[in-house]
């Protein structure tokens, strides 16, 4: 089974000082160990340069680009990445429209749009929620704390 890893378990495997970096790794870890191959999508990779490079006042890691590029290349080492094509964007598109998606949430229906591109059914994220609306087309969220 193939699972998308979200954003926020990127953020909080390479922030090694969060509470959350063991389970994140233990979870990885798991998922691998019984065969799951585990992916991002370039939706993912701008979401978490903007978060790790934005200053710790504003809810950032604060790093510098040069250390984001460090930790990104350790990413792209650990997760393949989902290609996008042009039915991301019809895919996307309806996403948002069937769900009147608004605001920051179109972040994610976008993952989602690259998920049923890719016919991928379960995201790794501690955002449960931001997903759930997307349970009635196939998409699943599972919490790193539950594998």
């Amino acid at each position: 089974m193939i699972y998308l890893v979200d954003t926020n378990v990127l953020i909080h495997l390479v922030d090694r000082r969060d509470a959350r970096h063991k389970i994140v790794r233990a979870a990885l870890r798991e998922l691998r160990r019984v065969g799951h191959q585990l992916q991002i999508a370039p939706q993912n990779v701008a979401e978490f340069w903007n978060v790790v490079t934005r200053p710790v006042k504003q809810n950032g890691l604060g790093l510098t680009p040069k250390d984001a590029d460090r930790s990104l290349k350790l990413i792209e080492r650990l997760f393949s990445l989902m290609p996008e094509n042009s039915m991301v964007y019809s895919t996307w598109r309806q996403l948002v429209v069937e769900h009147g998606i608004s605001g920051v949430q179109v972040h994610d229906a976008r993952l989602v749009a690259v998920m049923k591109t890719h016919d991928v059914k379960h995201v790794l994220t501690f955002n449960i929620s931001d997903f759930t609306r997307y349970a009635q087309i196939g998409i699943f969220a599972v919490n790193p704390s539950n594998i």
